[in-house]
Formats: structure tokens, C-alpha cells, sequence
């Protein structure tokens, strides 16, 4: 890998923003599986491109197939969004799935963004890959991004990079030199001790991930009306509401996972955030980086409050 295929950013997010901008031309259609994280349609509205969004939910583990891919590519397609593990669910590709989809966008000369911040956090069996270790012919149309926030725990030092080819890297280095020039020196420093040493820290903190991503899950499928698949990865549940809905709750009956966030915020003062801010309503997404004892009582919460629901 030479220097000019890299590109340091200020975080994660500002190597996603270059890498669109420097391959979306207006009117271009980007390939972007729901849930998705939110800044990415907005990203590609912003460069004059137009999001195609293909659905998954919790009956596939929330993972696209090629087939749903191919539904929904056209001619003006230009670009694939592509991450795993996934926030906000915490779906991860298997190798043989990754490589399918290489594969797949190599054969109909596609670009592939992929987003791989949470690479190092992956639990049980569920394995880490690389789009362009796997399918090598599609180094050349594809850019990688990532970041220490998240493995090193790392998020307001905003060191990310973006590595690609030379001429898309060269085009987000013209566009950050008239926006946020260079990343902090103390920053850059500061993730190159990070990704320089060893993964020790990282290990203590997916065990303790694992330890609750399981707690988690229990105790939400413990609701009822609620369905919550195991995550294999990142550091997200994101459990489906929908049987809850329309139901009442203390004299409101939501309609909708934004009015059930409202009402646990206020009744049960737990903070989640709703499926329509990922493109899939009648979900939500809770975090379990945090505390054991601060997210079994969170849980524990909402589960008292969602069990007083009746038709």
C-alpha cells in the first residue's frame, strides 16, 4: 500500500464524506442497505446522488442477499455502501458473503465503499473480512474506511483514513485541503500509538461487549411483543417493536418506535433511539457500551413499562 492511496481524516465520518464526493457525480444512484447509519443518505444527497435503499429486518439477521442487491441496481448505478459489523445492528457478513458481493459488484463494474470501524468487534463465531483481501480484483473500485474511534475507544481524538485508489484518494486530498486541511498533530499521534500497539485493551473491552451484548438480548426477548436478534457484532441490540405497538401504555398507545422512544424517555427515563432515524421503523437501537449494572437497570425499566401494554 503507497502513502498516495491513504488519506488521514478527522474521524471516520470525514473519510465517508471524501470518498462520496470524490466518486458520486449528480444524479448517480449508491446502493445503501437499511438499517443504515444516518449520515450515509445524507451524504449522498448532499454530492447530487440518490440513495436506493434495500431493506433487510431481523428474519435474515438483517443481512442483504446479491439477489436484493441485483433488484436494485440500474444503469445509473454507480456505488455500493457497504458495511460489516453494522451499526445500528450489529450484523456481520460472513467471508463467503462478503466475497459474493465483491464478486457481484466486479462482475457489473461497481465501486464498493466499505465501512470497517468496527472491524476488531466481532463475538462468537461470527468473523471479520475485508472486502478487497477477499476478492482482490476489486481493489482498484473500491475505497476502504475506518477510524480508532470505536476499536480503541477513541472518538473525540477524530482520527480517521480513508485508503483507495490513487487517483480518488488524490481527489479527497484537494477537496479536506480547502475544508479541514490536515487532521491534529496531537491526534495523529495519538491513534498512531493506538494502532502501532498491541490489541490487549481492545480484547478486555469485546469480552466485556460480548458479556452484554448477551445479557441484552435476554432480557429483551424476555418482553413481550418485543424480538430481539443476537448481534455479532459493533456494540448494538436492535430489537424489533412492532408487536408493541398500537397497544396502550399508561394512556398513549404509540403508533410508531419515534412516539415508543418518547414514552420510555419520559416514563421510564431510558434513552433509545428509533428505527426512523435508520430507515426501518417500528425498531429501536440500544446501546450496550456501558455499565453491566446500568444496562440491566435500563432494560429492566423498559421492560416494566412495556409490560403493562394491553390491546
Amino acid at each position: 500500500m503507497a502513502a498516495d492511496q491513504v488519506l488521514v481524516t478527522n474521524g471516520g465520518k470525514q473519510a465517508i464524506f471524501n470518498a462520496v464526493a470524490a466518486l458520486v457525480d449528480h444524479g448517480d444512484e449508491v446502493i445503501i442497505q437499511a438499517p443504515y447509519w444516518v449520515t450515509y443518505p445524507d451524504v449522498v444527497r448532499v454530492f447530487g446522488g440518490v440513495p436506493v435503499v434495500v431493506e433487510t429486518d431481523e428474519s435474515s439477521g438483517y443481512l442483504a442477499t446479491v439477489e436484493q442487491l441485483e433488484a436494485a441496481r440500474t444503469p445509473r448505478t454507480k456505488l455500493v455502501l457497504f458495511v460489516s459489523p453494522s451499526n445500528p445492528t450489529g450484523a456481520v457478513y460472513s467471508p463467503e458473503q462478503v466475497a459474493a458481493v465483491g464478486r457481484w459488484a466486479v462482475e457489473h463494474g461497481l465501486w464498493v465503499l466499505t465501512d470497517e470501524i468496527y472491524e476488531h468487534l466481532v463475538y462468537g463465531d461470527a468473523r471479520f473480512s475485508s472486502m478487497p483481501t477477499l476478492v482482490p480484483e476489486i481493489a482498484d473500485h473500491c475505497v476502504v474506511v475506518n477510524g480508532v474511534a470505536k476499536t480503541y475507544a477513541m472518538t473525540g481524538w477524530r482520527v480517521g483514513w480513508m485508503i483507495g485508489p490513487k487517483d480518488v484518494v488524490k481527489g479527497a486530498i484537494n477537496l479536506q485541503s480547502h475544508s479541514t486541511s490536515n487532521v491534529s498533530n496531537v491526534a495523529q499521534a495519538a491513534a498512531l500509538a493506538a494502532v502501532t500497539g498491541n490489541l490487549d485493551d481492545v480484547a478486555m473491552m469485546r469480552e466485556a461487549f460480548d458479556r452484554r451484548r448477551l445479557t441484552i438480548v435476554k432480557l429483551l426477548n424476555e418482553i413481550p411483543g418485543v424480538v430481539a436478534p443476537e448481534p455479532q457484532g459493533a456494540f448494538y441490540a436492535y430489537p424489533s417493536v412492532k408487536g408493541v405497538l398500537g397497544k396502550q401504555i399508561r394512556g398513549r398507545r404509540p403508533t410508531s418506535s419515534l412516539e415508543l422512544a418518547d414514552l420510555l424517555l419520559e416514563e421510564s427515563e431510558v434513552a433509545v433511539v428509533p428505527g426512523e432515524a435508520f430507515g426501518t421503523p417500528g425498531y429501536l437501537r440500544m446501546s450496550y457500551a456501558l455499565g453491566d449494572d446500568d444496562l440491566v437497570e435500563g432494560v429492566t425499566r423498559m421492560a416494566a413499562l412495556l409490560g403493562e401494554a394491553v390491546d
